[in-house]
């Protein structure tokens, strides 16, 4: 057998990038997901001998041996399940049913008594659905969520920091009105910090099923007619963490996982646009980057500090947000009540996390890496007088000149000119004293309105 270590992963996600993505492997695994039906079969049995209407009774010694079977689930036990399934262990011949194995594997901690009602009137999905959510649910809220939150830290400090360092803006890729790098740093702050609420949002959202196999409590009514299994069913789900989906097919509609990916699809694309314009900053000379010894920047090129952190981060955010938008398109479908081509792609949704994570590890490793530059930032603005020119057919404006637009176009538009060139068009225009003082005073580096103050209330 060949090597499987990560130099003969097939994923760099557990090749490469194996030491990144490690945080998601309790919710994202193989191991993982067994552990997790493991969990709903062993509660769902425990429920069953909690309702009057059944005969089960379980002492509390084989109440703790049911749940040590998911508490303690392990590497040998996951193997257990895992040759159930594929070869057969156990006295148990190979199910080629990654569920019915788990089914069995809970039997090796049950009293023989209970092994019928392991997986009593249930469907596969009422397990999958929920073993997925509950790893779905804390891979967001405790790996995806604080790495998004330490990037919008970085960003919130940048701003207070930098609140008042100004720097050309650019609109349409040429120099516009300036602002601050501060400024523009909270601007970033203040949408990851939005989207940071909508994802919290919708993970606290997730809502999963347990009403058998067309979601009709059909086999559950048949066997106790006088049970109320509805409420049985929102019990038990609640029970677990999660919000209570009625009505169902027997598939669990995704709805709920589409708003979760969406609205890690809408962070994703704010961090795609920070990616870009940090790489842009770096190109123009306003960010410095931090230089690691020993590092190569270029094969060939010794003195290249590139931004790989930035178009790691890049790309691997693209990755992601392609994988998000097909996982919210696919999984909402069905073919009438089930059909089964969901269940090999529920398997891809650790992936498309795992690519969001490198994606903001590598984002917030390179926001550590960064330093503005304001002296290059102030010589470039220095280099575009022009920029005054909204600042100058503004004041006239003011002042009632009709014409105050085009007479700064006629001066500046497709033109190198000088704070000399204003001076000399000011020292022509019929105003009063104080008003030729305001234009003479004005200077792309302080021309800035309130930047720094929305810096600061980042």
């Amino acid at each position: 057998m060949t090597d499987r270590g990560p130099l003969s992963a097939v994923s760099p996600l557990d090749g490469r990038y194996a030491r990144y993505t490690e945080p998601l492997v309790p919710y994202a695994s193989e191991k993982a997901l067994m552990r997790a039906r493991v969990e709903v079969e062993a509660r769902y049995l425990l429920a069953l001998a909690d309702l009057d209407a059944t005969p089960l009774d379980l002492d509390s010694e084989e109440r703790d041996a049911v749940t040590a079977a998911h508490e303690e689930f392990d590497d040998g036990d996951a193997d257990l399940v895992k040759r159930i399934e594929t070869e057969g262990a156990r006295g148990y011949s190979a199910t080629n049913h990654d569920v019915k194995a788990v089914e069995y594997f809970l039997r090796e901690h049950a009293p023989e008594r209970a092994h019928s009602w392991i997986h009593f009137g249930l469907t596969s999905e009422d397990v999958n659905n929920l073993a997925y959510r509950l790893l779905l649910k804390p891979a967001v809220e405790a790996v995806l969520l604080p790495e998004l939150r330490e990037v919008r830290d970085s960003l919130v400090a940048f701003a207070h920091e930098h609140a008042d360092t100004p720097m050309l803006a650019r609109t349409h890729g040429q120099p516009a009105t300036p602002t601050t790098f501060g400024k523009e740093m909270a601007v970033y702050a203040s949408r990851l910090g939005r989207l940071v609420a909508r994802i919290d949002a919708a993970a606290a959202g997730i809502a999963g099923k347990l009403a058998g196999a067309s979601g009709t409590y059909a086999a559950h009514h048949v066997a106790y007619p006088d049970v109320d299994w509805r409420a049985f069913s929102r019990e038990f789900v609640e029970d677990l963490g999660i919000e209570h989906a009625e009505p169902t097919t027997q598939v669990n509609p995704c709805d709920d996982l589409a708003a979760v990916f969406d609205a890690l699809r809408g962070a994703n694309d704010v961090l795609l646009d920070l990616d870009r314009d940090i790489w842009r900053y770096v190109s123009d000379g306003y960010l410095g980057q931090e230089t690691t010894e020993g590092e190569t920047g270029s094969s060939t090129m010794p003195h290249k500090v590139n931004p790989i952190d930035f178009e790691n981060s890049e790309g691997n955010l693209s990755k992601a947000n392609s994988d998000l938008v097909f996982l919210a398109d696919y999984l909402t479908t069905s073919r009438l009540q089930r059909d089964l081509s969901d269940s090999t792609v529920k398997r891809n949704v650790g992936s498309a996390f795992a690519y969001c994570l490198l994606g903001y590890s590598k984002l917030r490793r390179g926001l550590g890496e960064i330093e503005p530059n304001p002296v290059a930032m102030r010589e470039e603005l220095e280099a575009h007088p022009e920029l005054i020119g909204e600042a100058v057919q503004t004041i006239l404006r003011r002042e009632g000149h009709g014409d105050a637009y085009e007479r700064v176009k006629a001066l500046t538009r497709g033109r190198h000119v000088t704070l000399d060139d204003f001076h000399e068009l000011f020292a022509d225009l019929d105003v009063p004293d104080d008003v030729r003082a305001e234009l003479e005073a004005l200077a792309p580096e302080t021309y800035l309105g309130v930047a720094a103050d929305l810096a600061r209330d980042a």
